[in-house]
């Protein structure tokens, strides 16, 4: 499977309304698709990543700088060629761009190895299993939304199909935002799936008061409740205060970083994402980690990456979607061939590679390079 062209193409689609967490506010959804063409006619056609303003950036590092590393070599050499990509991040720079663009290439280099052997990556992986509960992105912060509004949400979301939600918090008092999730639980029902993010937004103290308030309502996990300048021996703390299992590691961006949560006893389960921290071999090294020490595994948002990634491993969880097509129209409208979701259960595509087809319409119609 020799290389012979990588095409990087950023896609932009304004969202119709603004979707906000706890530190940052989202209006557009984000993406690389990236097809590597190889001399036996194999393409891949997988996308990566939900980035809000530096997508041309990403595909300049892939086509100037990554792309002439890799041309002329064996694409199913993944490892070695990810230790030729790898240096590329040394020198003094923004480091997470780079490893977002290895994420691409390498993702896109899965995809072919497993359109190459016919079958999906989920095998190439392990192929633990073959369905997982997905469970939806949901509860932001919007001007005028109740409480009423969020129970009324989980209802819907339970009729779209979903296992549960993970519900944005951290934006306001540990009151106000248990008062929050306690209608979510209402919504929801006692079957439902209640996990909560706090993307970092916290201090120790609100965090702790805040594990305290909701304890009651059953939460699968408490997401990133610390703010980042000392995250790791914060969550340890809260992790000692709580009976709610903490979840991180989206904000890292190597194998490394999750060692240092692991290390420091600050997670019971890692959300390390394939599309911002090198691909899927860098989460390879990190799930394997996450085995060996006890942690359980969950995927920062990507389903159509996620689903082969945590159904090949043991310790998977849960897969993350944005079931509203408002805030993901990608994932609503851009694959023709989506996974099918049933009774709160995603199943594994069984197409070779990823198994994607996406709509090249759509893409042409969003695409930023043209």
């Amino acid at each position: 499977m020799k290389i012979e062209r990588i095409e990087a193409i950023p896609v932009e689609i304004p969202l119709k309304k603004v979707f906000s967490g706890s530190g940052y506010r989202v209006a557009s959804r984000n993406t690389i698709i990236t097809r590597i063409h190889t001399a036996g006619g194999l393409v891949s056609e997988v996308y990566n990543g939900d980035n809000r303003a530096h997508g041309r950036d990403i595909a300049t590092i892939i086509h100037n700088e990554l792309a002439p590393l890799l041309i002329g070599e064996d694409a199913s050499r993944i490892e070695r060629l990810w230790a030729r990509m790898f240096p590329v991040t040394i020198p003094n720079r923004d480091r997470k761009q780079v490893m977002e663009a290895i994420a691409c290439v390498d993702t896109a280099l899965w995809d072919l190895l497993g359109k190459s052997l016919g079958i999906n990556v989920a095998t190439l992986l392990g192929g633990f299993r073959d369905r997982l509960p997905i469970i939806a992105i949901a509860a932001y912060y919007e001007d005028g939304k109740t409480l009423a509004d969020l129970g009324r949400e989980m209802a819907w979301l339970k009729s779209a199909g979903m296992a549960g939600c993970k519900v944005k918090v951290g934006g306001l008092s540990a009151e106000a935002d248990a008062e929050r999730v306690a209608a979510c639980r209402d919504g929801g029902g006692p079957d439902f799936i209640i996990a909560v993010d706090a993307n970092r937004g916290w201090p120790i103290a609100e965090a702790v008061k805040f594990a305290g308030l909701i304890e009651k309502y059953d939460i699968r996990w408490f997401e990133e409740p610390c703010h980042w300048y000392d995250d790791a021996a914060g969550m340890a703390e809260v992790r000692q205060r709580t009976t709610i299992p903490v979840n991180a590691g989206q904000s890292e961006i190597s194998s490394h970083g999750v060692r240092r949560l692991i290390a420091a006893g600050a997670v019971d389960i890692i959300n390390f994402d394939a599309s911002e921290a090198g691909g899927i071999t860098e989460w390879r090294r990190a799930a394997g980690m996450c085995q060996v020490h006890g942690v359980e595994l969950a995927h920062h948002e990507e389903p159509q990456i996620a689903v082969h990634m945590l159904t090949a491993v043991p310790n998977g969880t849960y897969v993350e979607c944005f079931p509203d097509p408002e805030r993901d129209p990608l994932w609503a409208g851009f694959i023709k061939n989506r996974a099918a979701i049933r009774d709160g259960i995603i199943e594994v595509p069984q197409g070779p590679g990823f198994g994607l087809e996406l709509d090249w319409q759509q893409v042409e119609k969003y695409r930023l390079d043209r």
